[in-house]
């Protein structure tokens, strides 16, 4: 029987199991949602499951490279206390480094770490810390050299934020040193994208639009609106563009000139930034609710 995307997200929505999780059981049972469940349940993770509705924001980004790939890994927990577990920080780093061998991150829960596959891993890890935990996402970057930094870290190679840059030279020793240090200044500025040409058209456009209502509200004539824009959409792309930001490192320098300085044939082709728990929304709760729901059980 042929196992949709809907029957898998319908065994989640009951089971709460991980995606291939509850692929596989679907396959093993030949799509029989009911078996499906007593499956999961027979293997334990149903059971790990139930903390799946719980939520993960908070945990480590890890970063690994290799042969000029680089990985940065997100794998989220509920709580800051876990990331600083070991036996979590040990099962993050070999996530990182299974995912060097991948693409994606579906790839990478499929992918063999250790006799398990990664997501059969958390499962477990799930059971035996007692906290929800996710591999949320990957970002992988290639070049000559792909340099990295980790801030707030808790541990070699992985902490709060991951910043991956690859570039593309002969002098492997000078992309390293200023990779490092544009993959900080990455970290601290959070640019939208490599230059003015990666730039998403329709934020360019949002950001043209409320440029031209600023300036017609100054009564100027189209002429110099049209001029008032031109300027402004600059000094926009100088601020959300990596290689037109100044270089905080320098700030006498563009992130552009300061490469340029450091290898006349250096060139930054991609970089990454992921930060745990970046776009999560996180559950508010006082002190007092949280007691009356532990006590109401």
């Amino acid at each position: 029987m042929a196992i949709t995307a809907s029957m898998v997200k319908e065994l989640r929505d009951q089971t709460g199991a991980g995606m291939m999780d509850a692929k596989k059981a679907l396959v093993e049972n030949d799509g029989d949602m009911e078996a499906s469940v007593d499956w999961l349940r027979a293997k334990g993770l149903a059971k790990a499951a139930k903390k799946a509705g719980r939520v993960a924001a908070e945990g480590l980004v890890a970063v690994a490279s290799e042969g000029g790939k680089g990985v940065a890994v997100e794998v989220n927990s509920e709580t800051d206390f876990v990331a600083r577990n070991a036996e979590f920080q040990a099962m993050v780093s070999g996530i990182a480094q299974a995912a060097l061998g991948v693409a994606d991150t579906e790839a990478l829960l499929a992918a063999d770490m250790g006799g398990k596959s990664v997501a059969d891993t958390v499962s477990a890890k799930i059971g035996t810390i007692g906290e929800n935990m996710s591999v949320r996402r990957m970002a992988k970057l290639e070049g000559d050299v792909v340099a990295s930094y980790v801030h707030n870290a808790v541990a070699g190679g992985m902490g709060k934020i991951g910043v991956l840059v690859a570039m593309t030279g002969s002098d492997a020793a000078a992309m390293e040193t200023i990779g490092k240090q544009v993959a900080m200044h990455v970290a601290a500025t959070n640019p939208a994208s490599l230059s003015e040409a990666d730039l998403d058209p329709a934020l360019v456009e949002r950001e043209k639009q409320v440029l031209t209502d600023q300036a017609r509200e100054s009564g100027k004539p189209d002429n110099v609106i049209e001029k008032m824009i031109v300027g402004r959409l600059n000094k926009f792309f100088q601020e959300v563009c990596l290689l037109k930001q100044t270089f905080v490192i320098n700030p006498d320098l563009t992130v552009e000139k300061a490469v340029a300085e450091a290898g006349a044939d250096i060139k930054i082709v991609g970089f990454a930034r992921v930060e745990v728990g970046e776009g999560i929304e996180k559950e508010e709760e006082d002190f007092a609710a949280e007691v009356a729901k532990a006590a109401a059980g």
